[in-house]
């Protein structure tokens, strides 16, 4: 970007990491997070209460859904049961938690945020929770049985005799379904980095080979050991890579057109 004048250069810098009052200290910054997190913690707590009212229909629900209604799950701990209840319950306050979460990081950035950055910004925050709502459907309706059908067929293969305990089963479930519902927040953490002029499409592009091969790597970590989970995760988290990439670029072509407007910026540096 072509800043006109390096006066003007340095005090737009300036205006977009600070606030009109001033740069917080440092104590009133993490004063301000302390804040911010225990906000977050309450809701959690009050999500994890709810879940647990709710965590029988829901284990109910699931149960009666391909591939488990088939089969008969055992309990191996008196624990059981009480872990079972709260995995459910802890999916349910994360749905819960989210958009809250992402308001409160929000409004902690809020004060080096321009005007018109804060509201553009703030529009991210329904859309945080839609994102991943698709990422929990995505997982649980593609790659989860998909997954689970594979170990199975390997277990039969092997002549093993199937004996599956409860805690297993959601564990293996919500193994599949928790990271794959974050990664598809991507898309909006590019946007909202590139609001915050992190990042920017040029920069995204060019470090494409290095993010396909970061992602292999997170596909293999958050995926149960087999490949046809690594594969169901890799490839949407490319196509979520590329969505990004021309979502930032929109992104970046609005805060140059803004810039131009204000006489910062050449026209022919707005892509």
């Amino acid at each position: 970007m072509a800043i006109v004048g390096k006066d003007s250069k340095k005090t737009a810098r300036v205006k977009g990491l600070i606030s009109e009052e001033g740069l917080m200290p440092l104590l009133e910054h993490l004063g301000e997070l302390r804040k911010r997190v225990i906000y977050v913690l309450i809701i959690l707590t009050l999500g994890l209460a709810l879940g647990i009212s709710v965590a029988e229909p829901v284990y109910n629900y699931l149960m009666a859904q391909e591939p488990v209604n088939g089969m008969t799950l055992h309990t191996f701990s008196l624990w059981d049961g009480i872990g079972m209840y709260m995995k459910i319950a802890f999916i349910i306050a994360m749905i819960i938690t989210l958009p809250f979460t992402a308001y409160q990081l929000w409004a902690f950035v809020k004060p080096a945020l321009r005007k018109h950055e804060q509201r553009s910004t703030l529009k991210y925050i329904p859309f945080a929770l839609i994102m991943f709502l698709i990422g929990l459907a995505f997982a649980y309706f593609v790659v989860f049985p998909l997954a689970f059908n594979f170990t199975r067929m390997v277990a039969t293969h092997l002549n093993l005799e199937e004996t599956y305990g409860v805690i297993q089963y959601f564990s293996f479930m919500f193994g599949i379904l928790l990271p794959v519902s974050l990664l598809f927040e991507m898309p909006l953490v590019i946007m909202f980095l590139t609001a915050l002029r992190i990042v920017n499409p040029k920069r995204l592009r060019k470090m494409r080979r290095v993010a396909y091969f970061i992602m292999a790597v997170i596909g293999v970590v958050v995926t149960p050991p087999d490949f046809i989970s690594d594969i169901l995760v890799i490839i949407p988290l490319i196509g979520l890579y590329e969505i990004s990439v021309f979502l930032s670029g929109m992104v970046y072509r609005r805060q140059q057109a803004a810039l131009k407007q204000r006489g910062l910026v050449d026209d022919d540096e707005i892509e």
